[in-house]
């Protein structure tokens, strides 16, 4: 079944109900709806507040401690700077350099193996020790620096423990990694190493190599960050949020992460990192069937960005409060309004239900009957109108009688006036014959052209013809005026011929000509001309009649306009002989619309132009 035909059924069904039924129902909707909506955007906007709330706050968190961890990387970045200003670590690193440079030469030309030079050796290690010392207590959280010469021979302190055991290897990777650096120190994501104390760390580097005077790379030093520096704060963010936060550098890799699970791995195939685009912003993301909401945010030094993730359920656990109690108060109120639409709806409908009696009474002829009226509400006047109606009906009757009569005598009269014109037609038609047979051509040439003015004028004025009908009778009218004034109008046409077959209703021009002629013409010129022209756009086509009588003053002129316009009748009336243009304007307006009609030019002593604004109707011809 279709769902206009369920909803016809449906609307049936309601139709044929009882109006307490109806009422009832009514009342449940008007109070259940406005209270589930109320209720549901209640819900939605709190849910939406707390969302928005929680992203501004948590996003705001995000920033501060991505703050303070670019502030502790760029104390980091200060302490690597160390060596370039301290002499003695440049000197240290300059005699370990010519030390070992020593050994591979001398140990080149000699095949056993030479001994170390342990004074030597002894000075370098605890003069670059001292200075490595002295920068330990400058950052607290920089849990190792390590200075190594151009060899990869390194030095670091042992008194705060924590060394990495894999120093080799790490020299040879940030080594590889600073060769194309130049002076500039460079950031390296958390690392997983075992120290010498035997237990798993993680710790962020900032590695740069030392120049001398002359820019001559003579070492390396590389400052370890505890992880420890991020992980209280991190923490903190956790308990406030409810989440659990990540931070990854460019590439993925994991700088830190709240459950240490992912610590120094690569996470850029994780969905997550493919959904934070941008610097920062929000999404939600179902992970192991759970709803969460990820913020993140990025650090514009280092370009790590950190990410927090916070379950649906920690954000919506308020909103589910304020749910059930919408419910409960929702479904309350429904209850009582039950019971009261109930009571109401058959207070409501009982009058109603004597007044149907009282017109099924009426219905088989009953007028005796009437409706008592307890109180003055709209039942009661409609009570008071049902008897009044009741007592009107018989007044009505005789009134149809009456008015039907008076129609049919107004048919006849329309009919007969139909005939009338049809009738002098047929006469003229018989004086032209007689006419002719007495040989005088003019005569019935005279009468020729007023039956076909005549005939063209009995019809319907609504009716339409076309463009070249209507310049014909134009040509028959300004004929027959030739013949009572001898030559004395010469009617010029200047119409495409693609707008001839444009529909027009009838006898628009000649209300235009003749008022031109008989308030125009001067009798002192020999001849009036009189020029009919069109031109069209796309929308719109105008007709002009142009002709070289007396022309208008100027106050004429702008009351004639007035009047067409709707602004002034009576003057117009009685001094211009406007009746004919006003007649035409309103029929251009009835017919097309008010956006169209007529516009008078003139000029007292050059003459007039009468300009028509007609719609384009393509598609459509005149009948």
């Amino acid at each position: 079944m279709s769902v206009k035909k369920r909803l016809w059924r449906i609307g049936a069904a309601f139709g044929g109900m009882r109006m307490e039924r109806k009422l009832f129902i009514v009342f449940l909707l008007l109070i259940t709806l406005p209270l589930a909506f109320i209720g549901y955007i209640s819900y939605s906007n709190y849910s939406r507040s707390i969302e928005g709330k929680t992203i501004v706050y948590s996003t705001k968190m995000l920033e501060n401690m991505m703050v303070r961890v670019d502030d502790y990387i760029e104390d980091m970045v200060r302490i690597s700077s160390i060596p370039a200003y301290q002499d003695d670590i440049k000197q240290n690193l300059i005699r370990s350099n010519a030390y070992y440079e020593q050994r591979q030469l001398t140990a080149g030309k000699n095949s056993s193996q030479l001994p170390d030079d342990f004074d030597q050796l002894l000075l370098i290690q605890r003069g670059i020790e001292g200075n490595i010392s002295f920068i330990n207590t400058i950052k607290r959280g920089a849990n190792s620096v390590y200075i190594f010469d151009t060899y990869g021979n390194g030095y670091y302190s042992t008194a705060g423990g924590g060394i990495r055991l894999n120093v080799k290897e790490s020299y040879d990777y940030w080594r590889g990694r600073v060769q194309t650096s130049g002076g500039e120190a460079l950031l390296f994501s958390t690392q997983k190493y075992t120290s010498n104390l035997q237990s798993v760390r993680y710790a962020f580097t900032v590695v740069r190599k030392v120049i001398d005077k002359s820019l001559k790379p003579i070492g390396l030093i590389a400052v370890d960050a505890n992880i420890s520096v991020i992980e209280d704060q991190m923490s903190e963010l956790d308990k406030v949020t409810n989440g659990k936060s990540v931070i990854i550098d460019e590439l993925g890799n994991v700088v830190y992460d709240s459950d240490k699970s992912r610590m120094a791995t690569n996470i850029a195939d994780d969905p997550t990192v493919a959904l934070a685009k941008g610097s920062k912003g929000s999404f939600y993301f179902e992970r192991d069937g759970i709803n969460q909401l990820y913020i993140y945010t990025t650090s514009p030094n280092t370009n790590w960005k950190v990410m927090t993730a916070i379950q649906g359920s920690e954000l919506t656990k308020d909103t589910v409060v304020i749910r059930r109690v919408t419910w409960i108060a929702t479904i309350v109120t429904i209850i009582v309004a039950l019971f009261i639409s109930f009571v109401f709806s058959f207070a409501l409908t009982n009058p109603l239900r004597k007044m149907m009696r009282l017109m099924k009474n009426v219905q088989e002829g009953d007028f005796n009957v009437q409706f008592q009226v307890k109180y003055r509400d709209e039942v009661g006047q409609l009570g008071t109108q049902f008897n009044r109606m009741i007592v009107r009906i018989d007044h009505l009757i005789r009134d149809i009688y009456v008015i039907e009569k008076k129609k049919k005598e107004a048919e006849l009269h329309a009919l007969q006036s139909q005939i009338n014109p049809h009738f002098m037609y047929n006469t003229l038609e018989s004086i032209r014959m007689a006419a002719e047979l007495n040989d005088d051509q003019i005569a019935a040439d005279m009468i020729a052209i007023l039956g076909k003015l005549l005939r063209y004028s009995i019809s319907d004025l609504h009716e339409e013809v076309t463009l070249d009908n209507e310049l014909l009778h134009m040509r028959n009218y300004v004929e027959m005026l030739n013949y009572r004034y001898p030559n004395r109008f010469r009617l010029e046409t200047r119409v495409p011929e693609e707008l001839l077959s444009y529909p027009i209703i009838k006898l628009v021009l000649q209300p235009i000509v003749e008022n031109a002629i008989y308030h125009g013409m001067d009798d002192n010129k020999p001849s009036m001309r009189i020029e009919i022209s069109s031109e069209q756009t796309s929308r719109i086509i105008w007709l002009r009649i142009k002709d070289d009588g007396l022309g208008m003053d100027g106050e004429t002129l702008e009351r004639l306009n007035r009047s067409l316009a709707g602004a002034e009748e009576a003057a117009v009336k009685r001094k211009s002989g406007g009746i004919g243009l006003k007649n035409v304007n309103e029929r251009i307006k009835l017919h097309y619309g008010n956006a169209y009609g007529m516009k008078v030019m003139s000029e007292r002593g050059i003459g007039t132009e009468v300009i028509l604004q007609l719609p384009i109707e393509l598609g459509r011809e005149a009948e």
